[in-house]
């Protein structure tokens, strides 16, 4: 309970209830046993940095600041709706759980906020998110972001036709490390057939086997040693190579903005 000495000629009109007096005072939200300078405070931090390391901080438990955080979030929404203006949203999963458990979540990307989650990532939820939505302003939506999954896309593109459906750079960068990694595979089984079946892996093998991180790491974040691996692929197996360049070429794209960037992919799609 807020306890107060009400200064002189201060206005609050006060409800008596079992001998309790409940009044509404300007420096404090419903219902909160702290300042609402302190509840932003509070939501700040829980927004750049975790809930425990906010609450060790602040000197109280994560879940007072996840209360504060509802309060804040709730004070914000008063009176607006987050759906409303949607152009440019990106929709995801995440888990949750020890990943036994999945949200759907929907971002605006005009705005960079956070627009709907719901327990559960799959056609149902997504089906209800744009029921909710409302069919007049899902006709605005023009851009609509995820990672290619099937379930998803087909959802998006039952409810919003007339929006592009784009790929994430993350998503697009490991389809292409998914491919090396295949390829690398390819050329590691040559060698080893080369050995004879069933044999230890040659010299060769071996050091293509020991090649995975200096081909999915980034070149600026080589040891030395995978830099050396790496020049080896270089000389003496071009197509695993190739397929490692393609890979770090879709990564500079994603690095670009603008007209920079559509050159670099189109580019990028005659070599590939």
């Amino acid at each position: 309970m807020l306890r107060f000495r009400p200064s002189q000629g201060a206005q609050f009109s006060p409800v008596v209830d079992n001998g309790v007096v409940v009044a509404a005072v300007p420096w404090a939200r419903h219902a909160a046993r702290r300042t609402r300078a302190f509840d932003d405070v509070a939501a700040w931090c829980a927004v750049e940095m975790s809930g425990s390391a906010a609450g060790r901080l602040l000197r109280c438990s994560w879940r007072v600041i996840g209360a504060i955080v509802a309060r804040v979030a709730a004070d914000l929404r008063a009176g607006a709706d987050d759906l409303d203006g949607l152009r440019r949203i990106g929709i995801d999963e995440i888990s949750y759980r020890r990943h036994h458990r999945y949200l759907l979540v929907v971002v605006d990307h005009g705005r960079k906020r956070l627009v709907h989650a719901v327990d559960g990532a799959n056609k149902t939820t997504l089906r209800g998110f744009f029921d909710t939505l409302g069919p007049t302003r899902t006709a605005q939506l023009t851009h609509v972001s995820a990672d290619g999954a099937p379930w998803l896309n087909a959802v998006v593109a039952e409810k919003a036709p007339q929006a592009t459906l784009c790929a994430d750079p993350f998503h697009v960068v490991r389809w292409a490390t998914e491919a090396l990694a295949e390829v690398r595979r390819r050329t590691w089984n040559d060698a080893r057939h080369r050995g004879g079946q069933g044999r230890p892996a040659t010299g060769e093998g071996k050091r293509l086997k020991d090649s995975r991180w200096a081909l999915w790491k980034n070149p600026e974040s080589l040891t030395d040693d995978e830099q050396a691996s790496l020049a080896y692929i270089a000389a003496t197996h071009p197509q695993l190579h190739r397929a490692w360049a393609l890979k770090e070429g879709l990564r500079t794209v994603f690095r670009l903005n603008g007209e920079p960037a559509v050159a670099a992919l189109t580019r990028w799609l005659r070599w590939a």
